[in-house]
């Protein structure tokens, strides 16, 4: 396989990491995490940088790293931030760079149930009672659904294991 990019996205608790994971392995490839390159790189937990720098600054690194990753490496699975397709023109720069983005599209009800588990590590939801879950996570996937939609492919994952949807995406590798 030459030069094959290919990007996974979608709302926190979809799964990237995870399947991107799998499908890197599979392939024999690289799998990086763009959170974890910016921590790397900023010599800070992403958490941190929100606190110390705020989220502006945070977004500026985000596109800067991501653009980096493009020109630097080849052969990878990138996983994105939940958010980063949202901000700036991150989508336009993961299409143009690679026709292998996927948008992993669970529902809400799904990804509430993976979330209560997982709150304490969310900064994002650590304040949110279990009951409240639902429609915080329905509103914001209503917000970046916009954006998460602009991704070449769509894998709808309800009750589909990870290993599942890793094949679905290397059989529709273009």
């Amino acid at each position: 396989m030459k030069d094959v990019k290919i990007v996974l996205l979608g709302y926190m608790g979809s799964g990237k990491t995870t399947i991107g994971k799998i499908v890197a392995n599979h392939l024999n490839i690289k799998f990086l995490d763009l959170d974890d390159y910016i921590e790397q790189q900023e010599n800070m937990p992403v958490g941190l940088i929100f606190e110390n720098r705020g989220e502006l600054y945070f977004r500026k690194k985000e596109r800067e790293y991501l653009s980096q990753i493009f020109l630097t490496e080849t052969n990878f699975v990138l996983s994105l931030g939940g958010g980063t397709p949202c901000f700036g023109d991150n989508m336009e720069l993961v299409n143009e760079k690679t026709v292998n983005s996927f948008y992993l599209n669970i529902g809400i009800n799904e990804l509430s149930e993976r979330l209560k588990l997982e709150k304490n590590h969310r900064p994002m939801i650590a304040h949110l009672k279990d009951d409240e879950m639902q429609e915080f996570i329905g509103k914001h996937l209503f917000e970046r659904s916009f954006f998460y939609n602009k991704a070449h492919q769509k894998v709808k994952g309800n009750k589909n294991t990870p290993t599942e949807i890793a094949e679905m995406i290397i059989n529709s590798l273009v």
